[in-house]
């Protein structure tokens, strides 16, 4: 397959209905990767959380984000009202939403999500978030990153763990 643009992956009929996460890297190539249920089920508590606590911005799911290398799609995301403006026609997000959220897991490493959270920190994202298949959180600023942080500074309130019950 040729290089392709986000327009073309969203236009590609044969590309709707996958079971997979879809991203490309830096030269169009088509990312994709598994996603378990459980992945969804805690990516969805995060956002609800997201949406519950900080009411001023709107939690995403899966939001397209053009990195420098290639369009990243967090799992969950938080946008707010300010930065979410001039988005309604975008096909991805230019800018990162202050809040990125990746779920751990065997096709999401670590090793991974250190790079995506460079990519995120870069299109202006304040913290990255990575949750583990336990639920556990862990909060990372552009500063203290590739160390983790207490507590995130935007949502202070927000749970160290998901309960998964």
């Amino acid at each position: 397959m040729s290089a392709m643009t986000w327009d073309d992956v969203i236009a590609d009929q044969s590309l709707r209905n996958l079971p997979y996460r879809i991203e490309t890297n830096g030269h169009g190539k088509l990312l994709l990767t598994a996603a378990p249920p459980w992945r969804g089920f805690l990516a969805t508590q995060v956002g609800l959380l997201l949406g519950d606590l900080l009411p001023q911005g709107r939690a995403l799911i899966r939001p397209p984000i053009q990195t420098g290398d290639g369009v990243r799609v967090p799992d969950t995301a938080w946008i707010s009202s300010e930065r979410r403006q001039g988005l309604k026609d975008c096909v991805t997000i230019p800018m990162a939403p202050e809040i990125c959220v990746e779920i751990l897991s065997d096709s999401n490493p670590r090793i991974e999500m250190a790079r995506k959270m460079t990519l995120y920190f870069a299109k202006g994202a304040k913290e990255v978030w990575l949750c583990d298949e336990e639920g556990r959180m862990e909060f990372f600023t552009a500063l203290s990153a590739p160390d983790s942080v207490v507590s995130s500074e935007i949502c202070p309130a927000f749970p160290k763990r998901i309960d998964l019950d």
